[in-house]
């Protein structure tokens, strides 16, 4: 795969783009969409070869559940293209003008970001999200997924690329890079993506830690940083123990190879001897579903397991934690547990060992509450409310290119506009400066 020739054609398509309506873009997608339910079987097959091979090669089931693609999975896919075509297109929008002394007149413009290259683990869905969140910014796309998702990336691929010749889109906007032979794991294009300054504007990693990791350290383009979740729940002192048993058993069980799914369990040392107990009971009942005797494990410091053994023997799901638990993203059935004595002690724990995406705090105290919120360092930060919905279709967006970790340029579930820049377009009468 000649990756240069490849990028030119993706500049080139981004161009094209970039002089479309908002109306022909957003019929494109609508293209796109029957093109995905008319390649469902197609798509759904190509999946179920991944997951087999994946299982055959040891992957663990809640790394499974993020690569496996349902029917019901494709209709979500299809359902959030639905939602991105009501969205407002940000390409033109003017953010401020003004006129200065002289009559310049300036406006500030959003523009697309040009060739955006995007490396990513598994989730087919991220696919067809980047696609249509690039299309709908007048951007152009270079996919790197995993191979553990390539013949269901592949088949997506071939559905989207259909719909825009039926349209007469720009096919050439979205590229997908594949190994140069079966089985290559040298990571070659990525090395190469990292690397191809004025030929890809910005890349984005979304996937775990590593991937993370190893973009931002070897990247000579720009990096919008998105993906690793370390996130935590606080149980404050005034908070309703069923509303907290409920927040912690959907934050860590609907989806735990999330990287919006709960990692640490922190509870107030006046709640602690109430709320425990019932937490470790609520996840024995996974017991099936984990494969785990005892169900989901918690892996306690002294104190939470002093409390959870305090009748006498150690509940199966309830182990002493060590060092590395505390800051580490499972994404698996297994979550750490700590005891702090104060609102203050929980704020300062999660700001040294989060990794800035969500937190949430459980509590019926408004000070606490705003406390928490103001000082917690993340980019979402919850009231009441499960971790879980750090997602851009659950933000009403449609879809997410992924949740940036960062500060500078965009911060939290990416959508359409996070896709774009800004332009100063200014306006005169013949002023030259004195």
């Amino acid at each position: 795969m000649n990756l240069d020739s490849l990028c030119d054609e993706l500049r080139s398509a981004a161009s094209s783009l970039s002089l479309r309506t908002a109306e022909e873009k957003n019929r494109a997608l609508l293209a796109v969409a029957e093109a995905l339910d008319a390649h469902r079987a197609e798509i759904l097959s190509a999946n179920v070869r991944d997951v087999a091979k994946a299982r055959a090669g040891g992957m663990r089931e809640t790394l499974l559940a993020r690569l496996s693609l349902s029917d019901a999975g494709l209709n979500e896919i299809i359902d959030s293209l639905h939602v991105l075509i009501e969205q407002t297109d940000p390409i033109g929008e003017v953010i401020s003008g003004w006129k200065v002394p002289n009559g310049l007149e300036i406006r500030q413009v959003r523009v697309p970001l040009g060739v955006i290259a995007v490396i990513y683990e598994s989730r087919p869905n991220v696919t067809v999200d980047v696609f249509a969140l690039a299309y709908k910014s007048s951007n152009a796309v270079l996919l790197r997924g995993s191979s553990s998702a390539l013949e269901s990336n592949r088949a997506l691929l071939k559905a989207i690329k259909a719909g825009l010749a039926a349209f007469g889109g720009e096919s050439s906007a979205v590229a997908l890079s594949e190994p140069a032979t079966e089985g290559d794991n040298t990571h070659a294009d990525v090395d190469w993506i990292l690397n191809a300054v004025g030929k890809i504007d910005v890349v984005l990693p979304r996937g775990g830690a590593a991937l993370i990791q190893r973009v931002v350290a070897n990247a000579k383009v720009p990096v919008i940083e998105t993906g690793a979740g370390t996130c935590h729940v606080y149980v404050d002192e005034s908070a309703s123990a069923d509303m907290a048993v409920a927040i912690v058993e959907n934050a860590k069980i609907q989806k735990p190879g999330a990287c919006n799914a709960l990692e640490c369990l922190l509870v107030h040392s006046s709640r602690a001897a109430e709320v425990l107990p019932r937490v470790a009971e609520s996840f024995r009942k996974y017991e099936a579903k984990t494969g785990r005797s005892g169900g989901v494990e918690m892996r306690c410091d002294e104190r939470a397991l002093s409390l959870l053994t305090a009748g006498g023997g150690r509940p199966a799901n309830v182990i002493p934690a060590v060092e590395s638990d505390w800051g580490m993203e499972f994404l698996d059935y297994i979550f750490a547990v700590r005891v702090v004595d104060s609102l203050d002690e929980a704020i300062a724990y999660i700001n040294a060992h989060n990794t800035k995406h969500s937190e949430v705090i459980v509590t019926e105290s408004r000070a606490n509450a705003r406390a928490f919120q103001s000082r917690v360092d993340a980019a979402c930060v919850y009231v009441n409310a499960s971790i879980r919905f750090t997602d851009g279709g659950q933000f009403g967006m449609g879809a997410e290119v992924g949740i940036s970790t960062q500060k500078l340029h965009a911060r939290g579930p990416m959508g359409v506009t996070a896709l774009t820049t800004v332009k100063y377009l200014i306006e005169g009468e013949g002023q030259v400066r004195p």
